[in-house]
């Protein structure tokens, strides 16, 4: 369930109540008039059942809410109410099936800005990743794609497409090519540093590497993990199953790519360069194409189970 903490202007609030109580899954119905001060205006607060909840907050924007005064959206981590299980039975389909697109708009717009935070965690996934290379370390590999923030701007850019948001896309676009372009860039000064105390060497670098090798050899396999880790990243986001997301950081290869590809620039390697920079593009592609591609199969799935589960009138017609 999710809790629904509404402030409406007052010659608003008669439409919004109706539009909370035509909603299947709804419960909780609040409503203390003359309440709210900074917008001034009525609060409404109900409970509403997931699956129901994208409807009634596009409703709720349709009405301008958004606008006029406040819609505040948490989730219910218990609720003890035979209402509120009798709403969520109501409902049609299941929580766990349900894409908030509000919701999932507004995360992906929050991890796909290109902040300090942002690079900062890209950069230093990306030189942790380095030491892995040359180290041939495939837990520092590990290491460095569970700390990379890359699929968040990666999950707006899929967004974005999907909901033809070209303000959320050019955001992620950038947040992706900027913050790759600057951790490279410091990577391989990183890189020359540590070979300047001795730390990195040539040799290490073109040395048999059994464990991290793949890292500048792409192959069609790449691309499957890369296409499955997509659609494994999407369902985690629209189902609210963000642990996941760390198994998906680690089984791609787009930090380990830019690392290696920044350390063999460093020593002048053309070859481990180009083939770590073809994996990172047929990783970045992979992602892409396939959490867009699920998240437009979700919407018209969801739709459509939406629609079966509308109430019809005497003549047969939906309703709604």
């Amino acid at each position: 369930m999710l809790h629904l903490r509404l402030i409406a202007p007052a010659d608003r609030t008669e439409d919004v109540v109706r539009a909370i109580e035509k909603t299947v899954g709804t419960t909780h119905l609040v409503v203390l008039p003359d309440a709210a001060r900074n917008p001034p205006g009525d609060v409404v607060m109900c409970d509403v059942a997931r699956e129901a909840a994208d409807a009634l907050l596009g409703d709720l924007r349709e009405l301008g809410l958004d606008e006029t005064g406040s819609i505040a959206v948490e989730n219910i981590d218990l609720s003890l109410s035979r209402r509120a299980d009798k709403a969520e039975e109501e409902a049609p389909g299941e929580g766990a099936d349900a894409v908030l697109w509000e919701h999932l708009a507004d995360a992906t717009h929050e991890e796909s800005t290109l902040s300090v935070t942002y690079l900062a965690f890209l950069v230093l996934a990306t030189m942790i990743a380095a030491c892995g290379v040359v180290l041939d370390n495939a837990i520092l590999i590990v290491g460095a794609m569970a700390v990379g923030p890359e699929f968040g701007p990666l999950a707006g850019l899929c967004t974005a497409l999907v909901r033809r948001a070209p303000r959320l896309a050019a955001r992620s676009a950038i947040a992706l090519l900027v913050g790759f372009a600057a951790a490279m860039a410091l990577t391989t000064c990183f890189s020359v540093a540590m070979d300047a105390v001795g730390l990195f060497g040539k040799n290490m670098l073109e040395h048999a590497r059994p464990n991290t090798d793949f890292i500048w050899k792409p192959d069609m396999f790449s691309f499957v993990v890369a296409v499955l880790a997509g659609i494994a990243g999407t369902l985690s986001l629209t189902s609210a199953k963000s642990g996941a997301l760390v198994g998906v950081a680690i089984s791609v290869t787009t930090v380990p790519a830019a690392a290696n590809a920044a350390v063999a620039l460093g020593y002048g390697d053309i070859d481990q360069m180009w083939g770590s920079t073809e994996q990172l593009l047929l990783n970045l592609v992979g992602i892409v194409v396939a959490g867009t591609l699920t998240l437009m199969v979700q919407k018209v799935l969801w739709e459509r189970q939406r629609r079966r589960a509308l109430p019809r009138d005497p003549n047969g017609l939906s309703g709604g």
